[in-house]
């Protein structure tokens, strides 16, 4: 891990998108080059070496971070997509978010049996979103080899709902107690 500052780069929003949530806005780390990088080569440097073809990123924001650090691997990208959003067959997956619940989508032509995947997001809170984008790797044949996040909401417990469901390396930028 780097010695970057990532934390102070991260704005509290309080009441969004609905009272009582605290959105940490990440946008900050994205519009400092230096901060970008430390972010990009931080996730990428960690799972190096580790036989990775391809990075998934959740929609919206896990798109900003996977797409460069799947380019800094030199592997492929491949968007975890709302339903509606991918013009062909697609594996769905339904999640439990904190405030809610919603569905990703993945091609299903996207990954094969010999990937082998990193799961990337800017932020895991209760980890749904995270198990859901591993049972669609899963679904495809693929095998998860971690996951990645810039921050992470450790007080509500997103290792634990990660582990339950797969065994797999949990690695964040900044965690939030």
């Amino acid at each position: 891990m780097s010695d970057f500052d990532f934390a102070s780069r991260i704005i509290d929003i309080p009441d969004y998108p609905e009272p009582g949530v605290v959105f940490k806005d990440i946008t900050p780390l994205f519009d400092d080059p230096e901060a970008l990088r430390a972010v990009v080569d931080d996730i990428a440097g960690h799972f190096e070496g580790r036989g990775i073809t391809k990075v998934v990123g959740a929609e919206a924001r896990g798109f900003l971070i996977g797409a460069p650090v799947a380019y800094r691997l030199g592997c492929g990208f491949v968007p975890a997509r709302k339903p509606g959003k991918l013009p062909r067959a697609v594996y769905s997956q339904s999640y439990s978010l904190e405030y809610g619940t919603d569905e990703i989508q993945i091609h299903r032509d996207a990954l094969t049996p010999e990937d082998r995947v990193l799961v990337v997001d800017d932020l895991v809170a209760t980890g749904g979103t995270a198990v859901a984008a591993a049972r669609l790797v899963e679904q495809s044949g693929a095998e998860v080899e971690g996951f990645a996040f810039i921050l992470e909401l450790a007080f509500l417990k997103p290792r634990e709902v990660i582990s339950e469901a797969c065994d797999h390396e949990v690695y964040t930028l900044v965690k939030v107690s």
